[in-house]
């Protein structure tokens, strides 16, 4: 038995190097965490982490102690087996849903205090969380789900029949658990490096095996872009996969031009190209440049806007993010919509990827997802006690139970 006895927060942030982290919108950033962690009548403890860049932690932290008061006294496999319920009724809370609803501060709270406790659970159980969940029935997936607002595209019974119909498929797919999961090297250029340490970042990640890699875009300057563009397919070279990511920077005419100027060097997908709630511009920009085409997620904040997102035919590549939306339970969610949809989930990694590695491991065999790639940013190795490995281009699979994310 593993009850919940005290909840406590804490902030942990850490400072980058010149240049690192750096987009066409968030230039000055601290990589930072709001932390929750679930105190237990054992030695066991859960840690949830939600990702900021650097200010309002202590606000979080704060919303965090409010909305989890529930959960005091609670044993976590109770608390599990119907957290759906529990999970809803702290999103709906009557006086801090107001601050949202689902969204922002109290929501990113909500994503730490659910993460916190699938890695209680999973460590309860001594397992890492990919094999908890691969572990769990559909019913009791399902289970851990608020899938209210979606009734008309996703139900419940939908979304069992989606995990039931891969069931019988599964040892088709768990040789990814030997094989490791591909990544991407989102590190090579950052918005404020020089093209010069763009151009020997590329050739790293070229030597380190990486065959899939990111460039941050969105100059005042549109040639500025383009250059760089150039400059990393170049040095990649025709086969690699090449993404470019925008951070929101562009008004829609701005994308449609740009866009279209940069399609010779055939990016791989566009990324966060325009305001972010802007379904519609999006929907627009999706057809005015295709086959380009459009990933987004990173500062979607909800399972009703990606499902906006979805039906608008808007986006191709979702990049939901359990430390954006409302958690492990809600990432869940907007995977199994994007199956529904026949859309591939490529996560943005605010958790650095040390949540990550496991969800798409469940995604992948669990749902049938394409185990195409997951983004990798090295800064904060050093920060995890148990920070994720990538070799060869290739995250191995963790085998430490949890979510790996307690720091040292």
């Amino acid at each position: 038995m593993h009850a919940i006895t005290k909840i406590t927060t804490s902030v942990k942030a850490f400072p980058l190097k010149e240049g690192g982290g750096t987009d066409s919108v968030h230039t000055d950033p601290v990589y930072s965490y709001a932390v929750t962690h679930l105190h237990t009548d054992s030695k066991i403890s859960g840690t949830g982490i939600v990702f900021t860049i650097g200010a309002g932690n202590r606000e979080i932290c704060s919303l965090i102690e409010g909305l989890a008061e529930s959960l005091v006294g609670c044993e976590i496999e109770e608390l599990m087996s119907q957290f759906g319920v529990a999970f809803r009724q702290m999103a709906d809370h009557p006086q801090y849903r107001w601050l949202g609803p689902h969204k922002g501060m109290v929501h990113l709270a909500l994503a730490s205090i659910t993460n916190a406790c699938f890695d209680l659970w999973a460590k309860s159980r001594g397992v890492p969380l990919w094999r908890l969940l691969l572990d769990l029935s559909a019913e009791q997936i399902v289970n851990t789900l608020d899938l209210g607002y979606l009734e008309e595209v996703l139900t419940k019974e939908g979304a069992l029949g989606i995990l039931l119909d891969h069931e019988n498929s599964r040892s088709e797919r768990e040789e990814i658990l030997e094989l490791g999961y591909p990544g991407y090297d989102t590190s090579i250029g950052w918005f404020n490096y020089s093209d010069e340490q763009v151009r020997e970042n590329v050739k790293k990640a070229v030597a380190a095996g990486f065959t899939a890699m990111k460039l941050k875009v969105g100059s005042p300057e549109t040639e500025r872009d383009i250059r760089r563009a150039y400059l990393v397919r170049e040095g990649a070279g025709a086969d690699a996969k090449v993404m470019l990511d925008v951070n929101q920077s562009w008004t829609l005419p701005k994308a449609i031009s740009t866009s279209k100027a940069l399609s010779d060097m055939s990016p791989y997908w566009i990324e966060e190209p325009t305001q972010p709630d802007d379904v519609f511009a999006h929907q627009t920009l999706a057809r005015e440049i295709a086959p380009i085409d459009i990933a987004l997620g990173e500062h979607v904040s909800n399972r009703v806007l990606f499902k906006n997102f979805m039906q608008a035919e808007a986006v191709k590549f979702v990049q939901v993010d359990c430390t954006r939306v409302g958690g492990i339970s809600e990432f869940i969610t907007v995977s199994l919509l994007a199956r529904k949809f026949g859309l591939p989930v490529v996560p943005h990694v605010g958790d650095m990827g040390q949540i990550h590695q496991h969800l798409v491991l469940f995604n992948h065999i669990a749902m049938g997802h394409e185990a195409l790639f997951l983004e990798h940013i090295p800064h904060l190795r050093e920060y995890f006690l148990h920070p994720s490995v990538v070799n060869g281009g290739i995250y191995e699979t963790p085998q430490e139970p949890g979510t790996s994310s307690d720091f040292v």
